[in-house]
């Protein structure tokens, strides 16, 4: 199941961003606009990484001007942390998540539409995209709505949003299919309409759509165990933990 994850990880970035190989590390660069990338253990390096090879990324990285950030999943690659933190860098641990079965379901929320978002929707997509941004008190860049929509024609993206009554998403979020795998990202709800259960059933409505279109693992990476409680409700299941390193 892990090394299934790690491929997907090593596929994913690929439709928008080139591939840099450092030896054991693998950087990718964002081709065009959009949230920069970061590098990963290259696929199929699960020994240890010296401090060299994350110094020389991170060089890299600063050379680019893009952020100074690892991922990566700690049960596959041990030996990559004492590196990462002995460049200087500080490590956060997030419960990695796989759904067993095809998902409990959720009580719809009051008052709202839980439903996918097509490219062409194009006033639902605008508030569907930047409801998770607003979740963490950020906006979208210029252009995201339009790159989510070009993603989505090509089957790259699918995004669910929990629709007030106006038809403007109060809360969203997007999975990811590569072949038979997909992830479950960015699912955030804006500060006014929490607590009402938007988010776990935007994540219902996109686990639903992806087993429709015949997705055999779906997965997630949850911020805390508080939040890995509320996935559980779900179905999902912690099977490793995730790291993102950072400056």
């Amino acid at each position: 199941m892990l090394n299934r994850i790690e491929s997907y990880y090593d596929a994913v970035p690929r439709s928008s961003a080139r591939a840099e190989a450092h030896g054991p590390l693998t950087l990718f660069v964002r081709e065009g606009e959009g949230w920069p990338f970061y590098a990963r253990p290259t696929l199929g390096h699960s020994g240890v990484v010296a401090l060299d090879a994350v110094e020389a990324v991170r060089a890299r990285q600063r050379e680019l001007g893009v952020p100074e950030a690892f991922e990566w999943v700690a049960e596959t690659t041990p030996g990559l942390r004492a590196a990462v933190e002995a460049s200087g860098l500080t490590v956060h641990e997030h419960p990695l998540m796989v759904l067993e079965g095809d998902g409990l379901a959720v009580p719809g929320p009051e008052g709202v539409t839980v439903r996918m978002v097509d490219a062409g929707d194009t006033d639902a997509l605008a508030t569907a995209v930047a409801a998770p941004y607003a979740a963490f008190g950020m906006a979208p860049q210029p252009g995201t709505a339009e790159r989510i929509a070009e993603r989505i024609d090509a089957g790259l993206t699918r995004l669910a949003a929990a629709l007030d009554s106006v038809g403007v998403a109060l809360s969203a979020g997007q999975h990811q299919p590569v072949g038979p795998v997909s992830e479950v990202v960015g699912v955030g709800t804006v500060p006014a309409a929490r607590r009402r259960g938007l988010g776990l059933a935007v994540t219902a409505a996109l686990v639903a759509d992806a087993r429709a279109r015949g997705a055999e693992l779906v997965f997630l990476t949850a911020s805390d165990a508080d939040v890995a409680r509320l996935y559980g409700r779900l179905g999902f299941r912690t099977v490793a933990t995730a790291l993102i390193a950072e400056a």
